[in-house]
């Protein structure tokens, strides 16, 4: 295994260890760590979208096994999210001829999504709070209306996944909190992985198709990923959460910054 490579490894090990310790951060870190070895951004996108559907499989048996998951909603959010991925994939095929706009779209892309999520992970916990709050007793929303905007919400997720890789973990479970502030926290958790995974399996294969993907790089951040993934599960809960998401948020926040502007 050559430097590079070695390099590739230990970045999957780290990114795999925060997840499985905090359970957010796949895509967020790993795709501007990508662009930080110098990976083209097209290509980082595509070979990790097919990085965390790999990873993200291996939840959805658990959360599947445990009853964690309402297929129903995943459904609603599927919908919306598949068609909007093969939208974005035609609007970003348009600009493969010119490989500098490709590559500015899904910088600047990135740079805003990667500023949303920080916002999302900082403020989780208050805009549950929120939405439970306002829900209340009454919390009678038509069933007509929740489904439409669920599937608005799958076509949000779906057009920020094709675009820069990130979008369906922090971001897509704080969107189920507001639209489902009574299921419980499990069960979102659950409906959002197995949504993600369909959702960066097709965006994965699109970005493959239109040749952004490196077969040899996403083998070693698999091969550094799994073991870090394991290793962070167990010691999820050692490091207090006040800690671990404020730290998350502002690193998330200075590369924001500096793809977007």
């Amino acid at each position: 295994m050559d430097a590079g490579n070695f390099g590739f490894s230990i970045a999957g090990l780290i990114v795999g260890f925060i997840v499985g310790m905090t359970g957010v951060g796949g895509g967020s870190l790993m795709t501007p760590i990508l662009l930080w070895f110098g990976i083209n951004p097209a290509t980082a996108v595509g070979t990790d979208l097919l990085y965390a559907a790999i990873t993200k499989s291996g939840g959805v048996l658990v959360h599947s096994k445990n009853r964690n998951i309402d297929w129903t909603v995943t459904g609603w959010l599927t919908l919306g999210s598949v068609p909007a991925v093969l939208l974005t994939l035609w609007f970003l095929k348009s600009l493969d001829t010119d490989p500098a706009a490709l590559n500015a779209v899904i910088k600047q892309s990135l740079g805003v999504v990667l500023l949303l999520t920080a916002t999302a992970i900082l403020f989780k916990n208050k805009l549950l709070a929120f939405a439970q709050r306002h829900a209340g007793d009454d919390y009678k929303m038509a069933p007509r209306n929740l489904n439409a905007l669920t599937i608005i919400t799958g076509a949000v997720l779906g057009t920020m996944v094709a675009l820069t890789s990130i979008g369906a973990g922090a971001l897509g479970t704080v969107a189920l909190f507001i639209l489902y502030p009574f299921l419980a926290t499990k069960r979102l958790v659950g409906t959002e992985i197995a949504h993600a995974v369909p959702l960066t399996l097709v965006a994965g294969l699109g970005h493959a198709s239109m040749g952004n993907m490196d077969w040899t790089l996403l083998g070693f951040l698999l091969l550094g990923s799994l073991p870090g993934i394991y290793v962070g599960s167990h010691m999820a809960g050692k490091v207090p959460d006040g800690i671990l998401r404020p730290c998350l948020a502002f690193m998330l926040v200075m590369i924001g910054f500096k793809l977007a502007f």
